[in-house]
């Protein structure tokens, strides 16, 4: 099987590489940074394709993706990892440009990681689309304007493009972690409830993605706490999460 990771530098990226190369699968490991890219793939089991290009770059992602594809025949998953967080108010101007860089990366990258893999995919009937959403996109969460609604976009994306997939045979799966141990939480200065370590995080994604199960929240226990968000009357929310510990303003 050949599995085609974005963001494979670092964090959950990094993990799912890991654990698919394990695997025995041939990986297409794409990232901004070409080291350490190419340090992960010394370390791996296998031979692997190793594509160092910023995802922003969709012309470059759409090359790796055609590349991937003719070095290896048949991608079966793509997994849109690559992603950035940051804390951001509206009201502090430059901030704007933060909020361009998170939605450039978590979502216009997530749609142009897939963009080249569909007719293949339709083609033969098969294959699967992974998008990472989060927790964070449930509910808005205050300072974090910016992560929580690409995250939303994320996730509603990713259920438009499961539907309209869904008849040609291809599956589209969306995990959203909850707190997972990674560089983009290691900033954050407030609790991290059912913090999971990132292999056990993508031991338990990796099982939703062979199910092909459509949403998954990780850990279960998140899942439940986002269910419960989801039913609180607005004002209540308003009341709960005023108040809510910020991540710290940073550039994306």
């Amino acid at each position: 099987m050949a599995v085609f990771i974005t963001g494979a530098s670092s964090g959950i990226g990094r993990a799912f590489a890991q654990h698919y190369a394990q695997a025995g699968h041939t990986l297409g490991l794409v990232a901004r940074r070409g080291e350490r890219l190419n340090d992960l793939c010394e370390q791996l089991p296998g031979r692997h394709h190793v594509y160092p290009l910023d995802v922003t770059d969709r012309a470059a992602l759409h090359q790796a993706a055609r590349a991937f594809e003719q070095a290896v025949g048949t991608v079966d998953t793509v997994i849109a990892c690559a992603g950035v967080s940051a804390g951001t108010l509206t009201e502090c101007q430059e901030d704007f440009a933060v909020f361009e860089r998170l939605f450039a990366v978590n979502v216009l990258a997530t749609m142009a990681t897939f963009e080249p893999f569909i007719a293949s995919m339709s083609q033969r009937g098969s294959g699967t689309l992974v998008g990472i959403s989060s927790v964070a996109g449930i509910r808005g969460l205050p300072g974090a304007g910016a992560y929580s609604a690409s995250k939303a976009a994320v996730t509603t994306y990713c259920e438009s493009l499961r539907v309209e997939l869904q008849p040609r045979g291809i599956s589209v799966v969306t995990i959203a972690p909850g707190y997972v141990v990674s560089e983009m939480t290691a900033h954050n200065p407030y609790r991290m409830p059912f913090l999971l370590p990132t292999e056990t995080f993508v031991r338990r994604a990796a099982r939703a993605i062979d199910a092909k199960r459509r949403y998954a929240v990780i850990p279960w226990q998140m899942g439940v706490i986002s269910r419960l968000m989801r039913l609180l009357p607005n004002a209540l929310y308003d009341r709960l999460a005023v108040n809510a510990p910020r991540k710290p303003r940073q550039k994306a």
